[in-house]
């Protein structure tokens, strides 16, 4: 076996710090913070009962019959049943966060005029912490209880995340922003009722 020599050592050292800057450049993912994701989604309906089969009939009501109940009452539409504003964390962080009960009776927790920078793997958090101003509130929703709700759509819009059933959102009275790969707030809101 020869030795080896200064070049070869010298192109070992280029090939690892390749290596190094890629998986670096991968795990960052700088590009994001000049990259904008606009959402635009409408508020989700709900029909307030499942459409009837093509080939089903109704009865006929019968004359002089009161008419049933379900049929004396509308559908209530989408009613905001909590809201906030965001605070700004690590990232400068605007928008409004509602809590929509839909006609069906389910939630849909509502992100309007989100603007915010990207980043990689941000999700929207449910969390029992209470929103602090400034650094201080930068890490601390993930120290108590929190529900991952998604993948955030995008950093701009409006976006529509489904509450699941088997959670009490009334529980969590924030929702951030959350920077899962660095484990940070962008930016926070706290509900309050209305």
């Amino acid at each position: 076996m020869g030795r080896v020599t200064r070049r070869q050592r010298w192109g070992a050292g280029v090939v690892v710090g390749l290596v190094v800057a890629v998986a670096g450049l991968l795990w960052f993912k700088p590009w994001a913070l000049w990259v904008d994701e606009t959402v635009n989604e409408a508020l989700p309906s709900a029909n307030p009962s499942p459409n009837p089969s093509p080939n089903a009939t109704s009865p006929a009501p019968t004359k002089g019959a009161p008419p049933s109940a379900s049929a004396s009452r509308a559908p209530s539409g989408p009613v905001t049943v909590a809201q906030g504003s965001f605070i700004s964390h690590e990232h400068a962080t605007k928008g409004v966060v509602k809590v929509v009960r839909l006609a069906d009776g389910t939630h849909t927790l509502r992100l309007e005029g989100l603007d915010t920078s990207n980043g990689p793997d941000l999700r929207v958090w449910l969390s029992d912490a209470p929103v602090k101003e400034g650094k201080a509130g930068w890490d601390v929703f993930d120290d108590g209880k929190y529900v991952n709700l998604a993948k955030l759509k995008g950093n701009k819009g409006d976006q529509n995340y489904a509450l699941p059933a088997d959670v009490d959102w009334s529980a969590y009275p924030s929702v951030s922003i959350w920077c899962d790969r660095f484990d940070v707030s962008f930016g926070a809101a706290a509900l309050a009722r209305t």
